[in-house]
């Protein structure tokens, strides 16, 4: 579930996300400080993502609720963003059952779909803002 070499460009690829826009997490769910994964697609078999730590609460304004200012150590062109809670999954100390049935249910979607396929696959849901907003497809309102 890690990312794979940076080295690997992603292949896009269009596949419906049903699970996250109605996906019913709150901001208490996590905590600075906790490690999680902003699931993006597959690549060999396994769901991949951006790994990175909680840091702060944060305004989501694309959702125009409270999310988390998360930190990238990898950095890469924003090694900060403000995302909502429902894009998030737990890796670091607590493996909670929320994020589990989510886990396993975004598999049940996406793994079949591209079991035949080895590259790193990017299934294009999010982008972030010119404000720094990891925003989901689903969540874009116009002038947002």
């Amino acid at each position: 579930m890690l990312p794979p070499s940076w080295e690997h460009q992603p292949t896009p690829a269009t596949a419906p996300d049903p699970l996250t826009p109605t996906r019913d997490i709150t901001h208490a769910h996590f905590q600075a400080g906790e490690t999680v994964i902003v699931l993006k697609g597959v690549v060999g078999g396994e769901l991949w993502g951006d790994v990175m730590r909680i840091v702060a609460p944060s305004w989501h304004t694309p959702t125009d609720e409270d999310g988390w200012r998360l930190r990238d150590a990898t950095g890469g062109t924003q090694s900060y963003v403000t995302a909502h809670p429902r894009y998030l999954v737990h890796l670091s100390r607590r493996r909670c059952p929320d994020c589990l049935i989510y886990l396993r249910a975004m598999e049940g979607t996406l793994l079949a779909r591209f079991a035949d396929r080895d590259e790193l696959i990017d299934c294009g849901w999010y982008t972030t803002t010119a404000l720094g907003q990891l925003v989901h497809t689903a969540d874009i309102r116009g002038g947002r």
